[in-house]
């Protein structure tokens, strides 16, 4: 199994040493994980700072990529919360540092977080569904240094009611701009831990993302406590095999490679 999505004590929102992630993962037959701490620039709750000291990161996954060496494999990702107006940033970012994997992810929109839910405050749930969307898409188009789109139904996760749909004609023309770039998106399976009872994103997306083209596709638990590393990732492979996928996707030095599901079922 390939846990592609995973945080540590790095992660100005987790508090879990690197180590106690790394043991939880062999303990779950975990043969493969990457962490992807948090950076989120101009995060707009100001009682956290999604930052992360990047010198002593790197520094403490080379020597837990030395110790587990025998048992594990371990990568070096980041995850950036993108916005239109601090896309410079991240360039200059990504220009200066080195990583094997780098997650895209939309926490905050219209300058206003997801997580507190104060995006729909006046809005109706389908008016904060697209503006959700189409702020992904205005970053996306203008911002290419990514490998993957992280939870791509985030905004779900935080409001949701039967009737209120995607906005595919939007997700359509994320696939158009990602695809031909060879870059793809994940499943991310803490949906369960928020009590949604599904993966992120949902069957229907997959599906369009395979009938677009895409290939390219990742698989993580999104664990910020060790008892989540490696969770329902072989449901997640199900999925994808059901879906019609032949492949679950890993990145090192920013290069996908590319591992045949039949091989994990």
């Amino acid at each position: 199994m390939f846990d592609n999505h995973m945080h540590s004590n790095f992660s100005a929102d987790c508090d879990a040493p690197m180590e106690d992630m790394i043991e939880s993962g062999i303990k779950q037959g975990v043969k493969q994980l990457t962490f992807t701490e948090h950076i989120d620039y101009d995060y707009p709750d100001q009682t956290i700072t999604f930052d992360v000291a990047l010198d002593a990161y790197a520094e403490k996954i080379a020597a837990m990529q030395q110790k587990y060496k025998q048992q594990i494999e371990i990568r070096k990702g980041i995850e950036i919360g993108v916005q239109p107006h601090i896309l410079a940033q991240y360039e200059t970012l990504l220009n200066k540092e080195t990583f094997d994997f780098i997650i895209c992810s939309m926490h905050t929109t219209n300058k206003l977080d997801l997580h507190s839910g104060n995006l729909f405050n006046g809005r109706s749930l389908n008016e904060a569904y697209e503006l959700y969307y189409q702020e992904l898409l205005d970053c996306v188009q203008r911002f290419e240094q990514f490998s993957i789109l992280g939870h791509l139904d985030l905004v779900t996760r935080y409001k949701y009611e039967p009737g209120v749909h995607h906005f595919f004609e939007i997700i359509d023309e994320l696939f158009h701009t990602i695809i031909p770039r060879g870059q793809g998106i994940e499943i991310n399976t803490s949906g369960y831990k928020y009590g949604m009872e599904r993966l992120h994103p949902t069957k229907d997306i997959l599906e369009r993302y395979k009938e677009l083209g895409g290939e390219i596709i990742t698989v993580g638990s999104d664990a910020h406590k060790p008892e989540r590393v490696g969770d329902r990732l072989e449901e997640a492979y199900h999925l994808l095999d059901e879906v019609g996928f032949k492949y679950v996707t890993t990145f090192k030095d920013r290069k996908p490679q590319f591992h045949k599901l039949n091989d994990l079922l």
